[in-house]
């Protein structure tokens, strides 16, 4: 099979394609061959040698596909709900730079009707994490206030949409007026350019003194602690990336007296039945959403596979709104 690997870390251009031998399902597993993959920060990292795969996971980069399943258990598929040609969409843990993916089958979740391959391509990593961390550990609730730092990446227009869709204020930040604009567009209440205003007195102002409810942070670094200054009572912080920092410093007197909370996770490393569990509130619960079109996938630009080294570019410039994907069939 083609895929791109990491020839060594450095730059874009560490991207090569070559040929690998095809890889085999385990129990449990089902193959793909593979129409499009989702780019992502965390490959970005991984280039960069700053993010190894979880043991046992491909060395290639990749962690979210779209395809046909051509090889798994009959038995085990059936059971799953699907079959031999089925069309689907999964998230892994590496391997999704490649014409052939193995993907494990609770991963798995159908190409909603209407969208494309591509489309498809560009929902899991994104989906998954939001709904882990905005609604499964932030506990996000209808009538409650979301501020999304980064509300431009592709985190971000799926925390915006998600947040929406069921029943929350969302508030952005993004880094120009333009994605402070199409954030509005795709459905924020408010956006807040963090390059010349104050974000925490900004949410503060929005919200009449009260705060957010949930932040969702992919920072960390200085804005935990005016993250914590704009919380709302009881509010919650959940950082899933570290672009700022590791190290905080922050007010833990309002820690305590407002009993407010500062949770983090990475959904990497995790085991298969806890991103089984978020694959079926995903089909439950947003997959609908997408079908009705009350959800769409925001896609910035479509690489060729070959053109992964141009497509990581884009994603270190910082300039794209929503997903990169790269197409096979290109």
């Amino acid at each position: 099979m083609r895929a791109i690997e990491i020839t060594r870390f450095g730059k874009p251009e560490v991207l090569v394609e070559a040929v690998r031998p095809d890889p085999v399902p385990a129990a449990g597993e089902v193959l793909v061959r593979v129409r499009a993959s989702g780019v992502n920060r965390p490959d970005v990292l991984q280039r960069k040698g700053a993010y190894a795969p979880p043991p046992g996971a491909s060395d290639l980069p990749g962690l979210e596909i779209s395809g046909e399943i051509v090889a798994g258990d009959a038995a085990e598929l059936a059971a799953a709900g699907f079959a031999l040609g089925d069309a689907v969409c999964g998230l892994v843990a590496g391997g999704g730079y490649a014409e052939l993916c193995v993907v494990p089958l609770a991963q798995c979740l159908p190409v909603p009707a209407g969208l494309s391959m591509v489309e498809a391509a560009s929902l899991p990593e994104t989906f998954f994490t939001v709904w882990s961390n905005v609604f499964d550990r932030g506990h996000l609730a209808a009538g409650e206030t979301l501020l999304v730092q980064g509300g431009a990446s592709g985190i971000g227009v799926t925390a915006i949409q998600l947040g929406k869709a069921l029943g929350a204020t969302v508030i952005v930040t993004a880094g120009s007026d333009e994605k402070c604009a199409a954030c509005v567009a795709l459905g924020a209440d408010h956006a807040v350019n963090y390059r010349t205003q104050d974000f925490a007195e900004e949410v503060k102002r929005l919200t009449a003194g009260r705060g957010a409810d949930v932040v969702l942070d992919m920072v960390a670094g200085d804005y935990v602690a005016r993250e914590v200054s704009c919380l709302a009572d009881d509010g919650r912080i959940v950082i899933i990336a570290i672009q700022g920092g590791v190290k905080s410093e922050f007010n833990a007197g309002e820690v305590l007296r407002r009993r407010l909370t500062i949770t983090g996770s990475t959904l990497r490393p995790r085991p298969v039945a806890f991103k089984g569990a978020i694959a079926a509130a995903l089909r439950e619960k947003v997959w609908p959403l997408l079908v009705a079109g009350r959800i769409k996938p925001v896609i910035e630009r479509v690489f060729p596979a070959a053109q992964a080294a141009q497509a990581h570019a884009l994603m270190e410039s910082s300039q794209h709104v929503g997903k990169i994907v790269l197409d096979w069939a290109a």
